[in-house]
């Protein structure tokens, strides 16, 4: 599959130097899908739902969200709950990009439904490698569900 026949991208973060990090460890990883930001949990879900802001746009849902597990208002944790419970969006790919080493963390994000759990690695060579084996992983290896079935 080539990156023009994969969907987009949605990452959920609160930080703009950690959002334009995350951009650039996708471009030198060679993953050029089309990347929407949210900057909130509130924000990441009313994009998913069509709705606040994003109720007039036609924005395709999704085939991967990155989501930063601390965040103002609507935490990651929050927002992941949300998404998993949620019969439409439940089949869209999460992967929690965090700081947090805590295994209570790591624990209830998988509980809850993540697909995967990485820590931000400190380095931008450490954040490059691991866009590159997301990469290998969740958009070449992994079977995901058709946007039909969205």
């Amino acid at each position: 599959m080539t990156d023009t026949k994969m969907r987009s991208i949605l990452v959920v973060e609160d930080n703009p130097d950690d959002y334009e990090a995350t951009i650039r460890a996708l471009k030198k990883a060679e993953l050029y899908n089309r990347v929407s930001w949210c900057r909130s949990g509130r924000e990441a879900l009313d994009f998913l739902r069509h709705a606040g802001k994003y109720a007039e746009e036609g924005n395709e849902r999704p085939g991967l969200i990155l989501l930063d597990l601390n965040m103002p208002g609507i935490d990651g944790r929050k927002t992941l709950q949300l998404i998993k419970s949620d019969m439409v969006l439940k089949q869209i790919p999460v992967v929690v990009l965090s700081t947090s080493a805590d295994e209570r963390d790591i624990e209830i994000c998988y509980r809850m439904g993540a697909n995967s759990y990485v820590q931000k690695p400190v380095s931008f060579d450490g954040l490059t490698e691991a866009m590159k084996r997301l990469k290998r992983y969740c958009l070449e290896i992994g079977i995901l569900a058709q946007e039909e079935a969205l």
